[in-house]
C-alpha cells in the first residue's frame, strides 16, 4: 500500500474552492490531464484513464458541510482518495489532497504521483483565482 498527501494555499474562500472542487463539469480543468470523470447515477462516477483507454468504475461523494470530497473504485478497491478544503482567513483556504493505493504492483511510482498531485493542486489554485475579488 502507498499512501501521498500534498497541500496548497489557495487563493480564494474555502467555499469557493470546494464549490469549483466538486463541480464534475469543471474536473477536467484541475484533474490529471489525462484522466477524466463522466457521472453515472451519482454518487457512481466513470473515471476514462487517456493513456490506457481504461474505464474505471468508482464513487465520488462531496460532503458541503465538511468541505471534503472522497473517491474510490468500486469493482476492484485498487484506490481511495480525499480532498479537504479548510479556511486559512483573510479570504485563503487551504486544500489537502490525499491518494491511498491499495495494490503496490498497479500504483504508478511515487515521483509520479507526488508531482500530478502537486500539479492538479496548482490547476485548481488557477481556476479559482479569477473568482476571487483581488484575482
Amino acid at each position: 500500500m502507498s499512501e501521498h498527501e500534498r497541500s496548497r494555499t489557495m487563493p480564494a474562500p474555502a467555499q469557493t474552492v470546494f464549490d469549483h472542487a466538486r463541480d464534475l463539469d469543471r474536473l477536467d480543468h484541475w484533474l490529471p490531464q489525462d484522466l477524466h470523470v463522466r457521472p453515472d447515477i451519482l454518487p457512481a462516477v466513470t473515471v476514462h484513464e487517456d493513456s490506457t483507454g481504461q474505464d474505471a468504475h468508482a464513487l465520488m461523494h462531496a460532503d458541503p458541510d465538511q468541505l471534503r470530497i472522497e473517491w474510490g473504485t468500486r469493482d476492484d478497491g485498487r484506490y481511495a482518495g480525499w480532498l479537504q478544503v479548510a479556511d486559512s482567513g483573510t479570504g485563503a483556504s487551504e486544500v489537502t489532497i490525499h491518494l491511498s493505493f491499495f495494490d503496490d504492483e498497479h500504483a504508478p511510482p511515487d515521483d509520479d504521483i507526488d508531482h500530478t498531485l502537486d500539479d492538479s493542486l496548482q490547476r485548481l489554485a488557477d481556476e479559482v483565482r479569477p473568482h476571487t475579488s483581488t484575482g
